[in-house]
């Protein structure tokens, strides 16, 4: 499956919103759902695979469209014909089936000020076709997740196997403006990922990585350990932790994938400090 999840287009045959990926943290096909194709983000992480220096082919979200889509590549996987492409069509039968539908894309889905209409169209499509397994996934810099209109979704999310993966990539504030050049302090992304936690049990995704050659220092990583523990000692739930590093090519050459044994320090270091769950994916 390597060879499958190392291609990551966020194009599907004609669609321009609804795109199919073999993803490596869903253990098999998720359905992706780009609510930004003007590439609008409030991060500007430096291993983003987005290049913001191309111009998009297109800024604006038609739903109608986007709804159209989900249900044209939701019929190719039911009736197999998804399989018959690259790079789907080197999944064995077990790996074969709908993981997730996932917000993801070229921006944060958040920002799309029609978010909880969206979710509902990714609701009633998995409804519709039966996919009760299949989980709808968040992935977000967790920026606005207390916004009252993101809140709203979120809670509709929860009514359909709905999961947050929240990014969280720094325990200080130098190291996460330099690795996500965000617009909002990191106190901030800890006190909304938090106030989800509270509610439901969440995901937290964070990427390592080698800056100019130098992997993450000890120091940071102690720092992003107790900002794991505040947020479980604070009342947060988190389902797992998400260690990975860079495994497709990012728009910026200063960053570079971390060596598996560089990610298993990491990984040690966070098993022997904070009490949850965790999962490792490496670059090969």
């Amino acid at each position: 499956m390597v060879r499958a999840w190392s291609r990551h287009e966020r194009r599907w045959r004609d669609n321009r919103y609804v795109y199919a990926v073999v993803s490596r943290r869903s253990r098999g096909v998720s359905i992706g759902i780009n609510l930004n194709p003007g590439k609008e983000c409030n991060f500007d992480c430096i291993y983003c695979q987005v290049d913001r220096k191309i111009t998009p082919e297109i800024r604006r979200v038609n739903l109608e469209k986007l709804a159209g889509e989900l249900d044209l590549i939701l019929d190719a996987e039911r009736d197999g014909s998804l399989y018959a492409e690259e790079p789907f069509n080197i999944l064995a039968k077990a790996e074969r089936g709908i993981r997730d539908i996932a917000f993801s894309g070229d921006g944060e889905p958040t920002a799309f000020p029609r978010f909880e209409d969206a979710v509902r169209i990714a609701a009633a499509a998995r409804s519709r076709f039966g996919l009760f397994s299949a989980k709808l996934v968040l992935i977000t810099d967790a920026a606005f997740l207390r916004k009252p209109r993101v809140s709203s979704a979120l809670r509709l999310l929860d009514q359909n196997n709905g999961e947050i993966w929240a990014k969280l990539d720094a325990g200080t504030e130098e190291y996460f403006q330099q690795v996500n050049r965000p617009n909002v302090p990191l106190e901030t992304i800890l006190e909304n990922i938090l106030d989800a936690a509270r509610v439901r049990p969440v995901v937290i995704q964070s990427l390592w990585l080698r800056i100019e050659g130098a992997a993450p220092p000890t120091e940071e990583v102690e720092a992003y350990c107790a900002r794991l523990n505040w947020v479980v000692s604070s009342g947060g739930k988190i389902r797992t932790v998400q260690l990975y590093t860079i495994a497709r090519n990012p728009a910026e050459p200063s960053a570079s994938p971390l060596t598996n044994e560089e990610l298993d320090q990491i990984a040690s270091a966070v098993i022997s400090k904070v009490p949850v769950p965790l999962e490792t994916f490496y670059a090969s």
